[in-house]
């Protein structure tokens, strides 16, 4: 899927690629590529739930935020509460129960009125960002993994083969289901990726930077990351967002000077909601 959208003065770009991998029999990540949100849901609790949990997140962003024009932190906060409570209903008619991760990018205006990201994650699905050979990963998981890192416990490399990685601390449908948020900038010129983490399991941060700085096309892009995860072994579904910013946005000085400024001073937290 391709669609280009122009929104408050930004034009983007955007693909999207869904795949079931190697492993599994039943895709559970659902997509939403409706700017001004970019959004990927990552259902668990087995065949008969999992792929209805993401579905319901993913209704319930389409139903609270209008596509084609800018969005809101409130319009964001209650599209995840609703989430919330349909994921939750979900759960009630099942055995296993059900429950999901989530991570999306949507575009708002800030105080200002300049066009922002408000990028969120309920668990570990993921949001990238990147701009001529860079790349930033915005959000955190909330993960076994992750907690022992921040923790100290274990190491940078300890956490990248972590066995118990895919333990999530967080989840809509959950006890936690709180969300981390941060504003960012629109920047001319960059790429926002938003992945399930069928993506990052398998292909390395360092293959999925040299892949969108070799690959022009967004579409292309998209494609080319999820053959990579499936070359890799594709143990889970595989799902991915990817945007453009054509024209529009803040225009950044050279990229190999600015790129501290770019990965470090650009974005900020937002209140978890």
């Amino acid at each position: 899927m391709r669609t280009t959208a122009t929104l408050a003065g930004v034009t983007l770009s955007v693909a999207a690629v869904s795949d079931v991998g190697l492993r599994r029999s039943h895709n559970e990540d659902a997509a939403l590529a409706a700017p001004p949100i970019l959004l990927v849901a990552d259902g668990m609790g087995g065949y008969d739930a999992g792929d209805r949990a993401a579905a319901a997140i993913v209704s319930a962003f389409s139903a609270a935020i209008e596509p084609g024009e800018p969005t809101s932190v409130e319009a964001v906060s209650a599209a995840l509460a609703a989430a919330d409570t349909a994921v939750a209903e979900v759960a009630d008619g099942t055995a296993r129960g059900a429950g999901a991760t989530v991570a999306g990018a949507a575009l708002v205006l800030g105080e200002d009125g300049a066009p922002a990201w408000l990028v969120f994650n309920v668990g570990d699905a993921r949001v990238y960002r990147h701009r001529g050979a860079a790349l930033q990963q915005i959000t955190v998981d909330h993960s076994l993994g992750q907690e022992l890192f921040d923790a100290g416990r274990i190491s940078a490399h300890e956490l990248a083969v972590f066995p118990d990685r895919n333990v999530v601390t967080r989840a809509i449908g959950a006890t936690d289901s709180r969300a981390d948020s941060w504003l960012a900038p629109v920047v001319h010129g960059e790429r926002i990726l938003v992945c399930s983490d069928g993506l990052p399991t398998e292909v390395p941060d360092e293959l999925i930077r040299a892949t969108l700085t070799a690959t022009g096309d967004a579409a292309a892009a998209s494609a080319a990351l999820v053959e990579l995860a499936r070359r890799a072994g594709a143990r889970d579904n595989v799902t991915v967002v990817l945007a453009d910013v054509v024209s529009g946005g803040e225009i950044l000085p050279d990229f190999a000077e600015d790129a501290a400024f770019f990965l470090d001073d650009t974005t900020e937290p937002v209140r978890a909601r």
